[in-house]
């Protein structure tokens, strides 16, 4: 049973009312949700994470793996945020959706989502767990009569080294004509933050959810590695220990690897954030940036200083498009820059 509460949430200048709803019932209840199934005693040894040892396994294994996909595509929807593009998972009937943190950005923003039917709906970012890449969203269009189709929890916590696990998600946006994309691979490494696979990711794919053979959600993708077959997903018991704070619109943390950057130096003293130097190449000089500008708005925040300036750049993600005004020469111009990513965090 879900319960839910009115909550009143600031972010920034923007207050806005959600409904919250407690985190789903884990993997140790009755399984609930549109993407279980039961695997079968031919696959027990590959449960436990053991390779198929005869034909017999290996066709079990791909007729499981080619039920479990059938199902656990309907539950995963492309995420559009302003120009970036990601992946998401609906895990409750009443639309909330899980997906990375670096693809929601931040608390309050505008989502653009796609089903797997080619239907469009609306949402709202809530809470961001940055430490870990974890992010949520919520579906603001009316839930129809038989629910929004989501997936069914697992639990990350009995994942080791060899599990064997599906990826979806949709690789470089939404495609009418091929929709959610399938891969399926195994657990490399389980840490405490994150779990490594080598299912093949891609730009895309960020948000997108991970199922064990069961059909269970074990997974979030976070970060894509050097290698397509070598990326990192957040354990899902992490947004069930933070539910309430993403469910509220928090946001906490910092990402190793997506330390906002935009490439310019100013004096702390200056009453103004008058820009002294402007790194070459740097989003701030691919955006026009030239030193001897003042920054007068980042976004929706109004710069006083450049102290101000550098907190308002941290408020970002790497990939997000800002629009800045700034002032030259007594004359106020508009400018979209795109944010970097530091190669030191």
């Amino acid at each position: 049973m879900i319960s839910r509460s009115l909550v009143r949430i600031q972010c920034g200048l923007l207050a806005f009312a959600v409904s919250i709803s407690a985190y789903p019932a884990s993997a140790q209840q009755k399984p609930s949700g549109l993407t279980f199934v039961s695997a079968p005693s031919a696959l027990v040894g590959v449960l436990r994470g053991e390779a198929p040892h005869s034909l017999a396994e290996l066709r079990a294994l791909e007729h499981q793996q080619q039920i479990v996909s059938q199902r656990v595509a309907k539950c995963t929807v492309s995420v559009q945020i302003g120009y970036a593009q990601g992946s998401g998972v609906v895990i409750t009937s009443d639309g909330y959706v899980l997906t990375a943190a670096h693809v929601a950005m931040r608390p309050g923003q505008q989502a653009l989502m796609t089903l797997s039917d080619g239907r469009q709906v609306h949402g709202t970012t809530l809470g961001m767990n940055r430490h870990v890449d974890a992010g949520l969203i919520k579906i603001d269009d009316p839930v129809p009569d038989e629910g929004w189709p989501f997936a069914t929890l697992g639990s990350s916590s009995g994942v080791t080294p060899g599990t064997w696990c599906i990826a979806v998600g949709h690789p470089g946006g939404y495609e009418p004509d091929r929709g959610a994309v399938i891969r399926i691979g195994r657990v490399l490494v389980k840490r405490e933050t994150s779990l490594v696979t080598d299912c093949a990711l891609i730009g895309g794919d960020s948000g997108g959810p991970l199922f064990d053979l069961n059909g269970k959600l074990i997974g979030v993708h976070s970060r894509i590695g050097n290698d397509v077959t070598d990326n990192l997903h957040v354990p899902i018991d992490h947004y069930d220990e933070h539910w309430t704070r993403l469910a509220r619109g928090e946001l906490w943390g910092h990402l190793p690897g997506f330390r906002p950057r935009i490439g310019v130096q100013g004096r702390k003293l200056d009453e103004r954030a008058v820009i002294e130097v402007v790194g070459q190449g740097s989003p701030a000089a691919e955006a026009g940036i030239l030193p001897g500008d003042v920054i007068m708005t980042f976004g929706e925040v109004t710069i006083a200083d450049f102290e101000s300036l550098k907190s308002a750049v941290a408020g970002t993600m790497p990939g997000e498009h800002v629009q800045i005004v700034l002032e030259r020469d007594g004359v106020r111009k508009r400018m979209i820059l795109v944010v970097g990513r530091d190669p030191n965090s």
